[in-house]
């Protein structure tokens, strides 16, 4: 970059006096705030036990998701159950805690269960040592939980390699973070007048633009939108995944974030890319409702039918949405147990009318849940 060049909002001159049309926006924002009321309103309705459930499957899939963005695929089960142990839902069989897993659940959740609370520096050097707790990410060891330094160079977004390196995207020098991050806390933490979703949004954007630690700034800039969002539901639950839904449209996610990098202030292009993916994502919400209910009505339906521990662990895990086929041997593999003994519990099973073998045959037989 030659001295006196602006490739980046950070160095304009009104900095960070962030520009949008309110106006061009309006039709989107209602309709997303509409989406949300119909969510909240249809599971207030469910009960609590179901809500619990509905949350705890979007807080998994939003821990799981962000970690994707970043290329980092952690075990279903271990978020699952570090989550569900720490809202006291009861999912039976327990997985191992992992020490990463913890890091990003305790993150995820402090940042919607407590998102009253105000955004401090402490507060986000702490999400950060969370993520981090054995000082590394990956081979490389790191700062945390305090700002970067930029001791081995700016903190740049970089693909490609040798001649092929591209720079997407160049955060402000280290030097300048106490002040550029006492000023987005004074903002994030003060009543500013923006609709709700729109702060969400800038919030969002504004912390990627900082950068401000060696590694994980996108998944806490998730987390402090994602903060910003619970303020805007005015529930403490979450019951939608935006995380979610940017893993599924990454690649325009990256690309948004690089033509606003380089734009200018005025940020209407990227609120309209968050609020079609916020809406996107309550949408998906829905589904996953859908799919809460669906387990309820199965488990009221067998309530009174006895099953061993085996047969229900299996049995949710079908309901969960089972990757794959379910054979005897799967069975036996999840459930630690001989294949004759799965055999007999699948057996029972067919015979009840709980499950039904699967269309399509092959070299095993698969078995799937009755309608």
């Amino acid at each position: 970059m030659n001295s006196g060049e602006k490739l980046y909002i950070w160095q304009d001159d009104d900095w960070p006096s962030w520009r949008y049309d309110i106006t061009a926006l309006m039709d989107l924002l209602s309709k997303v705030s509409r989406a949300q009321g119909m969510l909240l309103g249809r599971l207030a309705d469910v009960g609590l036990k179901l809500r619990d459930q509905a949350s705890l499957a979007a807080l998994t899939e939003d821990v799981l998701r962000t970690s994707e963005i970043e290329g980092e695929v952690l075990n279903v089960h271990s978020v699952r159950s570090s989550i569900a142990r720490r809202l006291g839902v009861d999912i039976g069989a327990v997985a191992p805690v992992d020490r990463h897993v913890e890091g990003i659940v305790d993150m995820v959740l402090d940042a919607t269960s407590h998102a009253a609370l105000p955004l401090t520096p402490e507060r986000l050097c702490g999400w950060h040592a969370a993520l981090f707790p054995t000082g590394y990410s990956g081979m490389t060891r790191i700062a945390t939980g305090q700002w970067r330094t930029d001791a081995d160079g700016p903190m740049q977004v970089v693909s490609g390699h040798g001649g092929r390196r591209k720079v997407h995207f160049q955060a402000p020098p280290a030097d300048s973070l106490p002040t550029e991050i006492e000023r987005f806390l004074a903002w994030a933490n003060a009543e500013t007048g923006e609709p709700t979703l729109i702060k969400a949004g800038l919030a969002h954007l504004w912390f990627v633009t900082l950068h401000p630690f060696d590694d994980g700034n996108g998944r806490i800039a998730r987390a402090v939108g994602d903060l910003f969002l619970t303020r805007a539901d005015g529930s403490a639950q979450r019951f939608y995944s935006l995380s979610a839904q940017i893993q599924r449209d990454r690649k325009d996610y990256y690309e948004i974030l690089e033509w606003t990098q380089k734009g200018t202030l005025d940020v209407t292009g990227w609120l309209t890319w968050f609020l079609t993916t916020l809406g996107q994502a309550i949408a998906s919400a829905q589904t996953t409702l859908d799919s809460v209910l669906q387990k309820a009505r199965f488990w009221q339906r067998w309530a009174e039918v006895p099953m061993n521990e085996r047969q229900i662990k299996l049995l949710n895990r079908l309901l969960d949405g089972f990757d794959g086929k379910l054979t005897s041997s799967k069975w036996a593999s999840i459930a630690k147990c001989s294949p004759d003994t799965a055999l007999r519990d699948i057996t029972q099973l067919l015979e009840l009318g709980v499950l039904r073998k699967a269309a399509g045959g092959g070299r095993s037989t698969g078995y799937e849940l009755v309608g």
